[in-house]
């Protein structure tokens, strides 16, 4: 175990994310070397399981937020604190998307299998709880007591937006209104936190401190909706089977409430009332109706909105050498939307 599997470099490359990825690579191959040294300080017995929920995890987004709110034009790889608080972001990230899984009975992620399909639900369950437990830990030997409570209570609304997605399923009820406030919730939250607090802790003024926390929410909200726009635009043979997948899970994303507001009444209470049956039939219904409607355009909309919101939040603080690096992160997540445009 002397490395984390499937190098995040590469992920993060390969996304398109390269631009963002090299200026603060000295500072994740830091964090990935922190985060095993951590890996070796748990119980033998849960040292596998952690290993291999790191091993299997994303872009390393959020610790890249931490950095760049933080920068500095010395390089943060040998700060230890924003190292240690990188940690602790990607920690907590990785326990909630071990329990969504269980939650989803979600079998794959990143095509690789879930520590729930591994190791079995119950095992998942401790093994979410572990890294909840040791990202505290790293949160509380902080100077300031402002990293514990900040992730505690991030962490905290992180939940209360799964529970309302979970009790939400099977219901038909959605509305932007709610899927606004999930998002917000169980993405935009560590966002916010990771930012906020990567300014926070690397010194930076109070006011930016606020501001980067902003650009921070904004930025989840539209990551999400990009998320959303790519599982089903991005590959035109993946609509019917993310739609069905989505609707097996109960999870009405914004392109799919925006397609039962277009649609007919009639056709509309049609189609939610086979997938109140289960009609397994339903997804390629809606499927055919997606391109039929400017569902894309709105949804791009609102994705702009959210960004403008995440650029203007920081805009007065061109005199701090963050602000143009976190500007670089909005401009890479609307380049790549470009591509899916096109």
């Amino acid at each position: 175990m002397s490395t984390i599997v499937n190098s995040e470099a590469k992920k993060v490359a390969s996304a398109g994310f390269a631009e963002v990825y090299d200026p603060v690579k000295p500072y994740l191959e830091a964090l990935d070397s922190f985060l095993l040294e951590q890996v070796a300080t748990l119980e033998p017995e849960v040292q596998e399981h952690a290993h291999y929920v790191l091993g299997h995890s994303g872009k390393r987004l959020r610790p890249m937020l931490v950095a760049y709110s933080g920068w500095s034009d010395e390089g943060i790889e040998n700060n230890a604190e924003m190292v240690q608080l990188g940690a602790v972001i990607e920690l907590v990230h990785l326990a909630t998307l071990v329990h969504d899984d269980i939650l989803d009975g979600a079998d794959t992620r990143h095509r690789q299998e879930t520590a729930s399909k591994k190791y079995g639900p119950a095992a998942a369950v401790l093994i979410g709880d572990v890294l909840f437990s040791h990202a505290l830990k790293l949160a509380a030997e902080f100077d300031t007591n402002a990293v514990c409570r900040s992730v505690a209570h991030a962490t905290a609304r992180v939940c209360a937006g799964e529970i309302a997605q979970t009790y939400q399923r099977g219901e038909v009820n959605y509305s932007r209104e709610f899927y606004y406030r999930v998002i917000q919730l169980k993405t935009a939250e560590l966002f916010e936190v990771a930012c906020q607090l990567g300014a926070q802790i690397s010194g930076q003024p109070s006011a930016f401190c606020a501001a980067a926390g902003q650009f921070g929410r904004h930025l989840g909200m539209a990551y999400q909706m990009f998320d959303d726009l790519v599982d089903l635009y991005a590959e035109e043979s993946m609509i019917g089977k993310t739609l069905g997948t989505d609707l097996k899970k109960g999870k009405f994303t914004l392109p799919l409430i925006l397609l039962l507001e277009s649609l007919p009444v009639a056709e509309k209470e049609s189609l939610l009332t086979r997938y109140k049956q289960g009609d397994t039939s339903v997804a390629a219904a809606f499927s055919k109706r997606l391109h039929d409607f400017p569902i894309f355009e709105t949804v791009v909309e609102s994705f702009e909105e959210q960004l403008s919101q995440a650029s203007h939040a920081i805009g007065g603080f061109s005199d701090v050498a963050a602000t143009a690096r976190l500007q670089t992160i909005a401009q890479l997540v609307r380049a790549q939307l470009a591509r899916i445009n096109n």
